[in-house]
């Protein structure tokens, strides 16, 4: 994902900092391939920052496909991963293209080296939930445009300094929601089309079905691989002894052990909730905005390496007068509930990836509604339609070229993922909150306000690549 700690960090941010401290105008930053030295025709020049099981099963593979994009770089801080990466990217293009001599991937331990280049036009971002925030900021500041694997950020104060910086410097920026893209999931948009021109009458209320991880045991202490620079993997959290469950496999690229530990995310509140809470937002409107009043229960493991949220219930509501609740006793997907009926939308009975849980009650037929007839109601010429999205990497691309905002942009993704830590907060505390989604703070609670934030291990962190 990251790597090499021994970079000249002063002068990285002797070249970068200054556009985030305000002191002087921000021009919109446009890559190389759109102007400069090279004309609009040429290929988009890519860089994969970690190679992991997203990147190798998903954004690489979606990206790839478009004849538009060129991956020419590969960055992760477990060497043996970055080699692979190199291999499969190669590899991926040797098939394409007929000729074994047609790509020469560079490989990076240190993300930051690698955004010094400036034939990189823009970067896919599929590093592990603590690694998400501060390598888009960097990268927003060196003028590449971002693809990022969701959620968006570790904390909410993390995610909107993430927001602001990509806002200000211009930065085509597209999170991985991909359930706005019409592929592989078209009944997404539809269900939200549907609801946001009234087919089941005035929204009331919505279900989130998603699930909790279970909990596991203690793991020892074990010398780390020469391979991985498990200090910059840990990167701005806590130091922790080293342990493969804590971490990714030392060898394959099944479902990692940082997935269930909150050091490193929140869980699957952010892990399904992204996507789902994401769809919910969609639905009824409320992209840039977020719940006011929450209360929830969670159980969590009381041992053991993984710390995350198992069996839980929260229970929201928003300005307008929607509530919500999002649980894993809930069928895996979105219902959305109004005075004149039902729609419910689910991928299936799959899980974010192979790996990963689903809910205990998935559901198997990914679009339904209380009158079938709701389902294929054709949406008028006048009416509400949606942002068209063909796939979210392409989109990407494309929008790269345009300068046009993809169909999930920055903020879309700073308040989805808010939500979910919102309500990741809820799950802690035993009281109703307050959210007051224009300050985004809680309202006369320190307690939930110092869950915004935390502490970042110094030199690593959002802070620290804002010179503050």
């Amino acid at each position: 994902m990251v790597g090499k700690s021994t970079l000249n960090r002063r002068k990285f941010l002797r070249n970068t900092t200054l556009v985030a401290t305000g002191s002087i105008m921000v021009p919109n930053i446009v890559p190389a391939s759109v102007i400069g030295k090279n004309p609009p025709s040429d290929k988009i020049q890519i860089a994969q920052i970690g190679f992991g099981r997203i990147a190798r099963s998903h954004d690489l593979p979606e990206t790839m496909k478009n004849d538009i994009a060129r991956v020419v770089a590969v960055c992760d801080v477990d060497t043996h991963r970055m080699n692979d990466g190199k291999k499969y990217i190669e590899g991926y293009y040797k098939e394409k293209m007929g000729d074994s001599g047609y790509m020469d991937v560079r490989t990076y331990q240190d993300y930051r080296e690698m955004l010094e280049d400036k034939s990189i036009d823009a970067v896919i971002i599929s590093t592990p939930d603590h690694w998400h925030a501060q390598p888009t900021i960097d990268s927003a500041l060196a003028g590449k445009d971002i693809y990022l694997q969701k959620p968006a950020s570790l904390t909410i104060e993390e995610g909107r300094q993430m927001s602001d910086i990509v806002h200000r410097t211009g930065t085509v920026f597209q999170i991985g929601s991909q359930q706005r893209s019409v592929n592989p999931w078209p009944q997404f948009k539809k269900a939200c089309e549907l609801v946001r021109n009234g087919r089941i009458g005035e929204l009331k209320h919505i279900q989130v079905g998603l699930p909790g991880d279970p909990g596991g045991d203690e793991e020892p202490e074990m010398p780390i691989p020469t391979n991985l620079d498990y200090d910059m993997w840990l990167g701005s959290t806590p130091w922790k002894y080293y342990t493969e469950k804590r971490v990714h496999p030392h060898e394959g690229y099944s479902r990692p052990g940082w997935l269930r530990c909150e050091q490193f995310g929140a869980g699957m509140i952010t892990g399904w909730g992204a996507h789902h809470i994401d769809t919910a937002h969609w639905g009824m409107g409320t992209e840039f905005t977020g719940p006011v009043e929450i209360e929830g229960t969670a159980e969590f493991p009381k041992s053991g390496l993984w710390s995350v949220h198992g069996p839980f219930h929260i229970k929201s509501k928003y300005a307008n007068g929607v509530t919500m609740e999002v649980s894993g006793d809930f069928p895996n997907g979105v219902r959305f509930e109004g005075s004149d009926g039902w729609i419910f939308v689910t991928r299936g009975n799959v899980g974010v990836t192979a790996s990963d849980p689903t809910s205990a009650n998935s559901e198997k037929s990914p679009f339904k509604a209380s009158d079938p007839k709701i389902l294929t109601s054709v949406i008028g010429p006048d009416e509400i339609h949606l942002y068209e999205s063909p796939e979210q990497h392409k989109n990407w691309l494309d929008c790269i070229k345009s300068r046009e905002l993809t169909v999930a942009p920055a903020e879309v993704a700073h308040r989805s993922c808010s939500a979910c830590l919102v309500y990741h907060t809820a799950m802690k505390i035993p009281r109703k909150l307050y959210w007051d989604p224009v300050m985004e703070r809680f309202k006369n609670d320190d307690e939930a306000n110092a869950m915004l934030s935390r502490r970042q291990r110094y030199p690593w962190g959002t802070n620290y690549s804002l010179g503050k």
